[in-house]
């Protein structure tokens, strides 16, 4: 009986490794699986607004998320980020130009009428 029930887990063992190898009906092996992609990606027509992050959604993959589309979404943000800093310090530095020069003009007065 022992010797039965050896044999029978070796043939049940056997069959599964073909099946998940491919022997048993002439096709291969498995074929490979199509990595998940990302699905609603950052609009390249437009910067990134709040909504968008909080749409993103990364596919995992077998250790966690694909990398290449973790990088691709911080590279662009990173890029915005800089513009607009960017942006930010030019439009401080402009108001500033302008207080000091506002600050530094003389107050005007009115024309003064002649006294006779």
């Amino acid at each position: 009986m022992f010797l039965f029930l050896v044999v029978a887990l070796a043939v049940v063992v056997a069959a599964v490794t073909l099946a998940v190898v491919g022997g048993g009906d002439g096709t291969g092996p498995l074929p490979e699986a199509a990595p998940e992609r990302l699905h609603d990606p950052l609009p390249p027509d437009r910067p990134v607004d709040r909504a968008d992050i909080d749409r993103l959604r990364f596919p995992l993959a077998a250790r966690g998320y694909r990398m290449a589309d973790v990088d691709d979404a911080l590279n662009r943000l990173a890029a915005e980020l800089a513009e607009r800093d960017a942006r930010i310090a030019d439009l401080e530095a402009a108001l500033a130009g302008a207080r000091a020069a506002a600050a530094s003009a003389p107050a005007q007065q009115p024309p003064q009428e002649d006294q006779q």
